[in-house]
């Protein structure tokens, strides 16, 4: 019979470190003997990840699932939100993106999305020794108690142990932390065994007076330190500010839309973002991803960005993603889909026209064979992984980049070999890629994939967090 035991890392804020250490701690668990479960009732995020069945679920979630050793399941995040602006968001209702609504339609809705939440994680609970479980933003959003779903929701379905991670970086954190604990519904309140210190870029030993002062204020354990560590991964804009600033060869364009760019983790060293009204002092431009191209295109026109990328692209590389493939064609067309019936024209560098016929996406894990001779990805050679998720369908007039196993093809690369474009999320975790990128470049790039980053994030974990008291909670 399984234990069903449920173990919650909450935050103060935003961005506080949870989808981290709720990662390590799916490795160090599992690692330990238990089955174990990622679990976020509800995520508002614009990195997504694509299931092997076709499902889409935020980024956390999946790597938290891969550091589990468990494959990825749309049931671990049932409701995904991405913010289009304007208060409104696409719902992906356990991995089917399913409308486009408002936050009032939202909250008149969660009765019927709560029994959803409850059901995926009582079937996780079943299958699983144990459930770890994300919270969202701050665990103590007193404005929000009527209608939460992923932190006093959840907690009072699964009853789980909560751990409160405070961020030191940002300061003030004995405050956040006794505040948050005050401000949480008595019964949720008695649930929270530890707290967690969470980014600290100094000695440990200057913080003892106030550990102490704290667990004698809510007789709540502070169980551990955890230095400051990079990014295991980004999960939402709020990262993008830790990326480089300063002088990058590849620079990958700040849309205001921009999603997935957690595509780029792997060339973080070598590579910074570019605002819409920056110059381009890189080697190589990235148009990434977008959740609208439709209003990215046109900021990228209202900056005279669009000018600069044609005249970059003269004698530099310009890839697009997604999103940012759709823009560097020719046209785009809308049925209605995104927004009302209307034509858009593209940047033009690539032979490409782009048309949403329909709500419904494209969601699914690929893997090609470069069939292009464009610059970098004409060098790689042997297969690249990755997934696809979009709305739109591309018409490639064209030289194509790619063949799948079926023989069709995708992407599109210009008769220079310096402007090419694919749907292909998560290209640069492909080490073969990242090979011919750092070659083109001359510059050495220590390539290395997620699991590599949660296995040196998760030592990290292991050895600043007690997790003797931990497994005590769920044993």
């Amino acid at each position: 019979m399984k234990a069903s035991k449920a173990l919650m890392v909450a935050g103060t804020t935003s961005n506080a470190g949870k989808s981290a250490i709720a990662t390590a701690l799916c490795r160090i668990l599992s690692r330990r003997g238990y089955s174990v479960a990622p679990f976020k009732a509800q995520n508002m995020s614009l990195n997504s990840y694509v299931t092997r069945d076709g499902k889409e679920i935020a980024i956390a979630q999946a790597m938290q699932a891969k550091a589990a050793g468990v494959e990825p399941d749309a049931r671990m995040n049932p409701i995904l939100l991405k913010p289009k602006g304007n208060f409104v968001s696409q719902l992906v209702l356990l991995g089917e993106a399913v409308g486009d609504i408002s936050s009032k339609q939202y909250y008149s809705m969660v009765g019927e999305l709560r029994k959803v939440v409850e059901k995926a994680y009582r079937e996780l609970a079943e299958e699983f020794d144990l459930v770890v479980i994300e919270g969202a933003g701050g665990i103590a959003e007193i404005n929000l108690y009527d209608r939460d779903l992923a932190n006093i929701g959840i907690a009072r379905i699964a009853r789980p142990a909560i751990l409160v991670v405070g961020d030191i970086d940002r300061g003030g954190v004995f405050a956040s932390l006794y505040g948050s604990y005050l401000l949480l519904p008595e019964d949720v309140r008695g649930l929270v065994r530890g707290f967690v210190i969470n980014r600290l870029r100094g000695r440990v030993d200057i913080l003892e007076s106030g550990v102490r002062k704290l667990e004698e204020l809510t007789g709540v354990r502070v169980l551990g330190v955890i230095p400051y560590v990079e990014s295991v991964f980004s999960e939402d804009s709020l990262c993008i500010e830790e990326w480089p600033i300063e002088d990058r060869p590849v620079g990958i364009l700040r849309l205001d839309k921009v999603s997935n760019f957690t595509d780029f983790e792997p060339i973080r060293e070598i590579s910074k973002f570019v605002g819409l009204k920056d110059e381009l002092d890189v080697e190589i431009l990235i148009v990434p991803g977008s959740k609208d191209t439709f209003l990215d295109l046109e900021m990228v026109r209202k900056t005279g960005m669009d000018e600069k990328i044609r005249s970059f692209s003269k004698e530099n590389i310009v890839i697009g993603i997604c999103g940012g493939y759709q823009m560097l064609g020719k046209e785009l067309v809308d049925f209605g889909v995104e927004h009302s019936r209307i034509r858009a024209k593209g940047l033009g560098l690539l032979d490409a026209i782009t048309e949403f016929r329909n709500y419904r996406k494209t969601c699914s894990q690929v893997e090609r064979k470069v069939i292009g001779s464009a610059e970098v990805i004409g060098k790689v050679r042997g297969v690249v992984k990755g997934y696809e998720i979009h709305k739109g369908v591309t018409h490639v007039s064209g030289k194509y980049v790619f063949e799948n196993p079926d023989s069709s093809l995708e992407g599109c690369e210009n008769d220079s070999g310096l402007v090419w474009g694919t749907y292909t999320h998560a290209l640069f975790w492909n080490e073969n890629v990242v090979k011919a990128l750092s070659k083109y470049l001359g510059v050495d790039v220590k390539f290395s994939n997620f699991d590599d980053r949660i296995e040196k994030f998760s030592k990290v974990v292991e050895n600043a967090l007690n997790i003797e008291a931990i497994l005590e909670w769920v044993q």
